[in-house]
């Protein structure tokens, strides 16, 4: 595996640093990839609620500035997913996936719970976390590739932010006036935020579990030990979907 440390000298504690790093890299691409759908989320709703005289309260407690506490959500979640590692970041992948599965057959064929949007952050960070585990893998320069990664999704979340930001402060007057073409497109098209978001979730939730998959069965020393495992977790899980029916 090669890495930053990989051209520095041997030296005592040297690898678990650049581990380290790894780590935190991994886990600020999840934390900005939640960061991305908790924007695109207010920017949904606050649309949504602009012109329905029920929802005045739910727009003005979007619209609340809080200037420290988005940042200081992104930084506890990097720390959080960074301690987790990929093995538990693999099982709550899985295991959310399962769960929205077996959510989406008990509410019928094409209905979709807007809950599952907010259900899915954590696991969504995690499960970004262990896709790019595997998928960087034995990769050349993976601290590099990392670092690219990451300050590709901080700068993805960070105009997701501001996108935010400019919806709430100015997207009454703007979409009244027609004078902003951001808020003229969400206007004609903000209502198709959700579906944009499940083919998204739903993509990176494929890649997730079979990555998950992969990395879960590299613990096993035999096929044997693998399906000991496997074989009761999806009886199990299959048992909780027809009991949720």
């Amino acid at each position: 595996m090669f890495s930053l440390g990989s051209w520095l000298p041997a030296l005592p504690g040297l690898a678990w640093g650049w581990a380290l790093l790894d780590a935190l890299l991994q886990g600020l691409v999840g934390a900005c990839a939640v960061s991305v759908l908790c924007s695109l989320l207010k920017v949904y709703l606050y649309v949504q609620s602009v012109n329905n005289t029920e929802r005045q309260a739910e727009k003005e407690a979007i619209a609340a500035q809080r200037p420290l506490l988005e940042p200081l959500h992104v930084l506890v979640l990097t720390a959080v997913l960074a301690l987790v590692g990929s093995r538990v970041a693999a099982l709550v992948a899985l295991e959310f996936s399962l769960r929205a599965v077996s959510t989406i057959l008990s509410l019928g064929k094409g209905t979709h719970s807007s809950q599952l949007y907010l259900l899915c952050q954590y696991s969504l960070g995690c499960g970004v976390s262990c896709g790019l585990s595997f998928l960087l893998e034995g990769a050349q320069h993976r601290s590099w590739n990392l670092a690219l990664a990451a300050g590709l999704a901080g700068l993805l979340a960070l105009h997701a932010r501001r996108l935010a930001r400019h919806v709430c402060a100015l997207y009454e007057l703007h979409s009244r006036a027609r004078y902003c073409g951001i808020c003229i497109l969400l206007l004609a098209s903000g209502h198709g935020i959700p579906c944009l978001l499940r083919s998204a979730l739903g993509l990176t939730f494929a890649v997730a579990d079979l990555a998950a998959v992969q990395l879960i069965n590299r613990d096993f020393l035999s096929t044997a030990e693998a399906v000991r495992f496997w074989t009761p977790l999806t009886i199990c899980y299959t048992l909780l979907v027809v009991y949720m029916q």
